[in-house]
């Protein structure tokens, strides 16, 4: 997932939200205040999403390297003798 088209997605959720709550009740403030509470969940979602890349990056390096090393000599570059 790249920054950009998620920049683009979280501005259009977040005045998405911010109208539908304006309409809806007809406070700015509260408008503002869920519009607010939509960024900050946002943003921790894109957070853990992050984490969870890195995590899972590191896991599977360390899987490959595991199972290269396990191979006899011969059998690392699919050469079979």
């Amino acid at each position: 997932m790249y920054f950009g088209p998620f920049l683009v997605g979280m501005s259009a959720t977040t005045i998405l939200i911010a109208v539908w709550t304006y309409v809806a009740t007809g406070s700015f403030w509260e408008a503002l205040v869920w519009m607010a509470v939509t960024l900050v969940i946002l943003q921790a979602g894109y957070f853990a999403f992050v984490v969870r890349l890195i995590y899972r990056r590191t896991q599977d390096a360390a899987a490959s390297q595991d199972s290269v090393n396990s191979l006899p000599p011969l059998h690392r570059d699919g050469v079979w003798l």
